[in-house]
């Protein structure tokens, strides 16, 4: 478990054993199940989240009850509802799993901590931010530039194993059609 923590880090910046020792003080383990809400709607949201086993849907409702799916959190993917996290208000989205899933979490504090007491950790989350920051704007762009068969195509090349792990009726509301559209889609 520790060791997907420590490669995630490691692909942006070289550790120290005690160095990850550290860092691995301030992470918390947590165990979900499917169909748990790690966060909802409205709630404060005190944590960010690295996953090391499962997936996570990160959910909007909107004013008419439909859910839309901003994004997807499978292994090795760090996930929250950043806004709320950072600005320490309430969730305006849900992070609901899909799977039985196991997460480390980092509080807001602790976060501050890593990022204060090794900079080299503040560096690694700002890649991480400027990374997600990269991949939001992309996912904004391919509903601006994309038909829907050119998104469906976009994340089948990307990621073909939330084909497998995820149900069709996700999929669509993340890809922005219905489920019979999906359907078609995919003949």
């Amino acid at each position: 478990m520790k060791d997907r923590l420590k490669e995630n880090i490691e692909n942006l910046i070289a550790l120290t054993d005690e160095e990850f020792s550290f860092i691995l003080s301030h992470f918390s383990l947590e165990k979900h199940k499917k169909n748990d809400f790690i966060i909802k709607e409205g709630e404060h949201v005190a944590h960010c989240y690295f996953v090391i086993s499962g997936l996570l849907k990160l959910v909007y409702e909107d004013n008419d009850g439909k859910q839309h799916i901003v994004s997807f959190a499978m292994e090795n993917w760090w996930e929250s509802d950043f806004s709320a996290y950072f600005s320490q208000t309430k969730a305006k989205m849900a992070l609901q799993c899909i799977e039985d899933t196991l997460v480390f979490s980092l509080s807001l504090d602790n976060y501050q901590k890593l990022s204060d007491e090794l900079p080299k950790m503040q560096h690694f989350f700002l890649q991480k931010s400027n990374l997600g920051h990269i991949a939001s704007q992309n996912r904004i762009l391919s509903f601006l530039t994309s038909n829907a068969k050119e998104r469906y195509e976009q994340l089948l090349k990307q990621y073909p194993i939330l084909f497998q792990r995820v149900p069709k009726t996700l999929l669509a509301s993340y890809l922005g059609v219905s489920r019979e559209t999906l359907s078609r889609l995919s003949s």
